[in-house]
Formats: structure tokens, sequence, C-alpha cells
């Protein structure tokens, strides 16, 4: 196992507990378990303070697993079966796992107690199959009935669909038209590169390249899954369901396109190929792969094997390591990470241990921030620069190795860390940022992780974008850290940018009283970002805000004295802030807010501090099952394994501070 990485073993999803009644009641002697109700508050604080100092690398560096759906580690299996690249030791081992994630119903979910999701279980079924698991089994079977009771593989999204394509099991007709030509479309054309997120771009320019070529899977075994489809694939007339009246024009113009594509193809494309080859060299600099997240990386990996790239050639040599260097390996099963997350983990652990205000922290605090500070992305180039060509570098990125795509939510994170930790000592790498972020900011007052004004809404109805997660338009999670770095950094001098932040925000307030969470579930997490900053901003007319939000998260509280809120919010609305059991993460983030919010030490928060304390495991941390965070809003969702760690410990000592 990597050096760092946390042992725990992540929890099967099964089907949720069911949802805790709205109240405010302390636990009772009943439910304070494991840990015994004679602990004090300052030892539990103490337990975790310990456990997260002991999570930290000898780098300096926190770096938790990062648990997405089985989506991951069933394409891990499939793109060893594409390439031929077979490792019966590892494929048995990811089996392992994804078998034991198979839900009641047969089939697999995108979260722990959500149901079953079409897409996903096709490629877990194929993986299975691929790695010699009998069809006739009994989990087979059942996989095979929840499939086929969804409509069956024909109903999968546009991904599964394109690796059934790639694989000979649908024909090419099934799957989106994405030619490689489109490397060529300037900014000003409709459908570009240009105008889709980072993550999307990343994604698409290899996939344009398997698609063009129209490449097949080498797939050793030869094995198909033909009984996953209710008509023959051949015979199948809707693979794509009308969604709007635009999505049905984008139909026809596709259907138009693909009249003229051979016409295209012999004038152009090995020219194109050629363009979108150099793209992905450009943006392999850095030792995480192509935009560090797995399916870019593998995209990529398959697209230059395809292209000709022999197996030992350095562009694959360094690809093939960046994709092991997701896998987390046990003795009896294994999974695959969609990137990892130490920039992130770093500035929130050490938020929360600044928080502490211990003194005998300052040297592990000091050793992550130093770790930060020299992983600042100053001169190097990046697609953000597209928009901001004069704009000069000041952010840092997701993982480890990713200079093309800073995060603008890490870089207002790690700079609020620096700036809380010691100024002086950063000051140069902090005003580089607050000059970086500001530049980032979008026209309507809020900012996106990685683009400015990535807000082409339409984009969203092509055939290509079935999963509505095409862009990355300013969220209020993201706008909010980055007006609460800059409120305390200088409110002066920046307060042009936070006034049209905070004004992005009020409009962004729902009728309940709370704030979406775009990169954390759901309501409590955008509510808590959002809280932070008006703690700090000073606007005028805020407070009505702020009393909205504290009703709000007040009347969500559960029985338990925690908060938990179930991934089906951002599919319905009406369950913010519920649906879920409790969990550590969320109830630290309520408490960080109602404390943000200048609410008394009162019932809430004692029974809120009351769960964390009596949930809390021997070793000092927490052990939640929810995932709790999307990577793409109702299609692929997250489990931060560090959220149990650093955020309950953040919250606990602030608790402890303010009281």
């Amino acid at each position: 196992m990597t050096e760092g990485v946390s042992s725990r073993s992540p929890q099967p999803y099964g089907e949720r507990q069911p949802e805790g009644r709205t109240a405010l009641f302390l636990v009772s002697s009943e439910e304070a378990s494991p840990k015994s109700r004679s602990a004090s508050e300052s030892d539990s604080l103490e337990h975790a303070r310990q456990a997260l100092l002991t999570d930290q690398w000898t780098d300096g560096c926190w770096s938790y697993e990062l648990e997405a759906d089985c989506t991951i580690p069933a394409e891990y299996i499939l793109m060893l079966h594409f390439m031929d690249e077979l490792d019966a030791g590892l494929e048995a081992k990811l089996a392992c796992y994804l078998r034991a994630r198979q839900n009641s119903t047969g089939g697999w979910s995108l979260y722990y107690g959500g149901k079953t999701d079409v897409s996903c279980s096709v490629k877990v079924y194929y993986a299975l199959k691929l790695v010699g698991d009998d069809m006739d089994a009994p989990h087979m079977r059942a996989a095979r009935e929840a499939i086929l009771g969804l409509g069956g593989a024909a109903r999968a999204n546009v991904f599964t669909r394109i690796t059934l394509a790639l694989f000979q099991q649908i024909p090419w007709h099934g799957v989106p038209f994405v030619p490689v030509e489109l490397i060529f479309m300037p900014r000003w054309f409709p459908v570009t590169i240009h105008k889709v997120s980072y993550w999307s771009r990343t994604v698409a320019v290899p996939l344009s390249i398997l698609v063009s070529l129209k490449a097949r899977a080498r797939n050793p075994r030869g094995f198909g899954i033909s009984e996953l489809f209710t008509v023959p694939p051949e015979e199948e007339s809707n693979w794509f369901p009308v969604r709007t009246r635009l999505n049905s024009a984008f139909l026809y113009l596709e259907e138009i396109a693909r009249k003229v594509e051979p016409w295209v193809a012999r004038l152009i494309r090995p020219i194109a190929l050629r363009r979108a080859e150099r793209w992905i060299a450009q943006r392999l600099i850095g030792a995480d792969g192509l935009g560090a997240i797995f399916p870019a990386i593998v995209n990529s990996y398959e697209a230059l094997a395809v292209l000709g790239y022999a197996q030992d050639a350095p562009e694959q040599v360094a690809t093939r390591m960046a994709l092991q260097r997701l896998l987390i390996e046990r003795e009896q099963d294994a999974y695959c990470q969609p990137c990892v997350s130490p920039v992130w983990d770093t500035a929130l652990a050490s938020l929360a241990l600044t928080e502490c205000g211990d003194s005998a922290d300052q040297t592990a605090i000091f050793r992550g921030l130093d770790w930060l500070r020299d992983r600042q992305l100053l001169d190097e180039p990046g697609d953000w620069r597209i928009d901001r060509p004069h704009l000069r570098g000041g952010g840092w990125s997701f993982q480890f190795d990713n200079p093309y795509y800073p995060d603008v939510d890490d870089t207002s994170a790690v700079a609020l860390a620096l700036l809380r930790a010691e100024p002086r000592r950063y000051h140069r790498a902090i005003e580089r940022a607050a000059e970086w972020i500001c530049g980032m900011q979008s026209s309507n007052g809020g900012w996106g992780a990685f683009d400015v004004d990535n807000c082409y809404e339409y984009l969203n109805e092509i055939p290509f974008a079935d999963h509505g997660a095409l862009l990355d338009p300013p969220t209020s999670d993201v706008t909010a850290r980055c007006v609460t770095f800059l409120a305390e950094l200088d409110e002066v001098r920046y307060r042009p940018q936070i006034r049209c932040g905070v004004e992005f925000l009020r409009r962004e307030q729902t009728d309940d009283g709370c704030w979406y969470g775009r990169w954390g579930s759901n309501y409590i997490y955008g509510t808590w970002c959002v809280l932070l900053a008006l703690e700090v901003t000073g606007e005028e007319g805020e407070r009505t805000l702020v009393e909205r939000a504290v009703a709000w998260l007040k009347s969500v509280q559960q029985v338990d004295g925690g908060w938990g809120e179930t991934n089906d919010s951002y599919a319905d609305a009406s369950l913010a802030g519920r649906g879920a059991p409790s969990t550590s993460a969320q109830t630290a983030w309520a408490m960080l807010a109602l404390m943000a919010a200048g609410e008394p030490q009162d019932g809430a928060l004692a029974a809120a501090a009351n769960y964390l304390q009596h949930t809390q495991q021997p070793g000092g941390q927490w052990n939640d099952t929810e995932f709790n965070a999307p990577g793409f809003p109702r299609v692929f969702y997250l489990k931060y394994h560090g959220y149990s760690s650093y955020f309950p410990l953040w919250a606990l000592a602030r608790y402890r501070r303010l009281g």
C-alpha cells in the first residue's frame, strides 16, 4: 500500500438505514456507541487531533483515499482487456471488491443506499464476465435481471455505450457523434472543446480519437454481453431518446454531420488526429497523467495505443504508472480511485489543526503548508490562460501533479490555510493566489472550479452530454470560499470582488434558506461554505440571509443530534438536508455553519457535539459510510475518506474555543 494512504476498508453500499426524525435531543445512553459516554470533550478532541497528526505523510502532506462508485474499478478491468494487458491477480481482487458492493436488487448503485444505476451495473457485469464469472452464477443472474428490468444495456449512458461499441457489442450509430475534427473548432464556434469544462475536455479529446477511428478492443477472451439487451443491438431504434426540443435539434444536426463525415475524414482526418495527439502529449507533462483524472487517463492510454504508440513508449509508460498509482490494493480486494486529493486534504487538515490552536502542532502545520507552497503553479501553461491570457498564475491543482489545471476551490482553501497559519511566512504565495483568484471571477460575480464564464448551458443538450455535467459554471460553494479568503486577507482592497461575490450568493439562496453544494453533499455543505463567507464580509443586509439559513439548518437536525443528507437531494430538492443517517462530516459542516452565524452555545450545538463525541471510534476518527460529495451531480459520486478525520476535529476545536 502506498505510504500515507489509509488502510481503512471502504464500507459496502447496501441499503439505506431508516431516516432519523427531525428533532433536537441529546444522544441517549443506549445510542451512545461505540465510545464510552464518560469520555470528556477534551479527550475526544485530543484523540481526533492525534489521529490526524498520525495520518500526515513524511513529506508533510495529507492524502486520504478517494473512493467512487464501482464504475471506476470496472473500467480498470475493461481497460486491461481492451489493451490485452491481463493481470489475473489484480483482476481477482477488483472483482472481489465489485461483488461485495452488489445491492439487494442485484445491481450496483452510484453511492451507498442509492438506486440501481443501469450504466454502472452494465459495466460491472461486463467486467465480472471478463474476469471469468459464470453468467449463470446467482449474483450474475440477479445483476442481469436488474439490468433488463431497467430497459437493458441500450438504456445505459453514452459513456457506457461507447465502451460497448469499442468491444463490438453495439453498432457505432448507437454512440454520439464525436469527430476528432472538433479539435479544429475555434472559440466562436457553438460546439468546441474550449467551451466545456476541463474534465469534459480531457475526456473528450482522446475519446474522439477512439470514436473517429472506430477502435476495437483486443478482448482476448472474446466475451460479450448480448444477454443484457432486450432486443438485438442492431435492431435497436431508440439509442437517443429525445430530452428537449433543443436536444432534438442537435440530434438532427448530428445526423447530417454523420452523412458528411466520410468526405471530411478523407480531407482532414489525418491532420486532425495529429493535432489531437499533440494536444494530449502537451498535457502529459505531469506524473499523474492527462488531467490527473481516471477517465481521461484511460482514454489517452487507449487512444495513443490505437495511434500506434508502443507499450514501452515514454508516454505510455508514464500513463500506465499514473493508472497504477490510483489503485488501492489490499490483501483480499482492490479498487481504483478516480483521482487523488492531496492538496485538498492537506489544506483542510491544516485548517483543522490551526483551529485547535495548539502550539505543539505548529511543526506539523508548517510542514504541510511548506509542502503546499512549493506546489503553487506560477508560470506553467494551462488551459485557463485561453480566457485569461494576461493573468499571472498563482493557483494549486487538486492532485499531486496536474499543472495544466489549477483549481480555484483548492487555491482559495490553500491560501486561507496559509493566511490563518502565518501570513508573513507565506506572503508571496498568498498575494499571487489572491491575484489569480480575482482574475478568475466570472462576469456574474461567482467563481467556477476551473474556468471563467463556463456557462454555455445549451451544450448540455448535445447527445454526448446526457450526463448533464459538461460545464463548470460558477457555484455557491466555490464562490463562498473565494469570498472568505479575500475578505480575511484584505476586505478593503478586494471590496469590488467581495461585493460581486456576495451578490451572487444572495441570488443563489433557495426559498428554504439554504445553498446548493456543487462539490459536497449537498445543501448542508453549500450552506456551511456560504455562512463562513458571510461571517467575515460585513456586507449590509446579510443578516436576513444568515437567519434564514440558521432556521433551515436547525429544522433538519436529526434526533441523534447530528445531520445527514442523501445524495438523492441532487435530483429531488425536497430532500435537502434530509434522507440519510447522520454523518460526522455533515454534522461538522452544520456545526461550523451555526458557529459562523454567531449562534449561541445552545441545545443544537450541544447535541451535535455530543453526537460527535459518542460516535468517535477508538482510534480517534469517525467511520462515515455515506458518500459525501458529487463528482457530477446525479451521475457520479465520491467518498472522501479524510472528511471524517479533519472536519469533526475542526468543528469540535471551534466549539471549544467559542465555548
